[in-house]
């Protein structure tokens, strides 16, 4: 007689990974904007919520101003996905800067002194970001110097390197001369499509498929990591790494292919914001931000590749409402509040384990399985066992 089997109950909701991860970022989110909300009720209290909400709201209170959301958004989805791609693989990308600054100076080397058009000079940003990305991996996998250190050193010699190509290439020089040339004068077929959407009624002047091309990556990337043996590799590799070696997995080649992988995202990130023809190169001595603010956006996604796209929408809605308060909050004041909520979204991934402790405060009952009784296998009974 065939046995009746009831199927098991599964885990509270609750408690599943993913929820966790949400709840841990939106967790982190609302503590960053309390926080932000105090401090300017501390600065000036009487403008305090006009603030708060111009800072909230001003991404959608436009078409220009969401039109330059996506602009925002869009190389910072390249970067969270550089620093995320990274984490899967239990490596910390923190050379995404060098490597989004690598891959923008080749991009418009590419566009500008060679004419590609748009996509070819975004593939050559990409090329350009994997090879830089290529260093700390090869150093780790090799001789396991930790990838934070040689990513740290690669973003300077990446920023002095720029500096060296950029002032040795007269092409690239617009007026003033530390200044990247016009995109509209020297090769308009470089700057990123708008389909038409770039006027003050629809998404303003800011816009442009980059923020599309960004979601195509970030699709890619998350093919490959869940939907690829080579994704169920890395992964492995990131769990751990002695034990993937054991399995057959060749830890080392995994190592340096992840980090030329996030290299390349970022390197895309920079060619995307400089093809836009939006803003000009600018030559300078300085880490450039949007490397490092793609670390709050991949710890806010739990490195989740479609998630980052949502984590920087958030992160590109601050960066759009921010200059918006002023001149009733200073530039610094705005600054400081930007500042707080990416650092708190950061500790995103910390939030997860208090949310953990949360929900498991209250002991669990044990729970009851039905599972056949054997010697009940001729009449076919059940019997409920603790």
């Amino acid at each position: 007689m065939i046995l009746k089997k009831k199927k098991l109950k599964s885990d509270d909701i609750s408690a599943s990974p993913a929820v966790i991860s949400i709840t841990s970022s939106v967790f982190a989110i609302v503590l960053g904007l309390v926080f932000g909300l105090l401090l300017l009720l501390v600065i000036d209290p009487t403008s305090a919520m006009y603030g708060f909400a111009t800072l909230v709201s001003q991404g959608f209170s436009s078409g220009e101003n969401f039109g330059k959301l996506l602009y925002n958004a869009a190389p910072l989805i390249m970067t969270g996905l550089a620093v995320g791609f990274a984490f899967k693989v239990g490596l910390f990308n923190i050379g995404a800067t060098g490597q989004y600054t690598v891959g923008a100076i080749f991009a418009l080397y590419a566009a500008i002194v060679l004419q590609f058009p748009w996509w070819a000079a975004i593939l050559v940003a990409m090329v350009a970001g994997a090879i830089w990305g290529f260093f700390p991996g090869f150093f780790k996998a090799m001789f396991n110097v930790n990838e934070v250190i040689t990513s740290i050193m690669f973003n300077w010699v990446g920023v002095f390197f720029v500096q060296l190509f950029y002032y040795n290439t007269p092409a690239l020089q617009g007026s003033p001369a530390n200044q990247s040339v016009s995109l509209a004068f020297s090769n308009p077929n470089a700057i990123l499509p708008n389909l038409g959407l770039n006027t003050s009624s629809l998404l303003g002047s800011f816009f442009n498929i980059g923020f599309l091309v960004a979601i195509v990556f970030a699709v890619i990337a998350y093919i490959i990591m869940n939907k690829t043996t080579f994704g169920y590799e890395l992964k492995a590799c990131g769990l751990n790494r002695n034990a993937s070696t054991y399995a057959g997995i060749n830890a080392k080649r995994n190592i340096v292919l992840s980090m030329m992988i996030a290299g390349g995202f970022a390197g895309i990130g920079g060619g995307i914001m400089y093809l836009s023809g939006t803003v000009p190169y600018t030559s300078t001595v300085l880490l450039n931000p949007m490397g490092f603010n793609g670390i709050p956006v991949a710890l806010l996604a739990s490195s989740h590749p479609l998630g980052i796209i949502a984590s920087s929408l958030f992160i590109a809605l601050i960066q759009v409402g921010g200059p918006q308060m002023q001149p009733e909050y200073s530039s610094e004041i705005v600054n400081i509040v930007l500042a707080v909520i990416i650092y708190f979204s950061a500790f995103a991934f910390i939030m997860r384990n208090f949310v953990v402790k949360i929900l498991y405060t209250k002991k669990q009952k044990a729970k009851k399985i039905t599972i056949p009784d054997v010697s009940a296998e001729v009449s076919g009974k059940e019997v409920t066992k603790p």
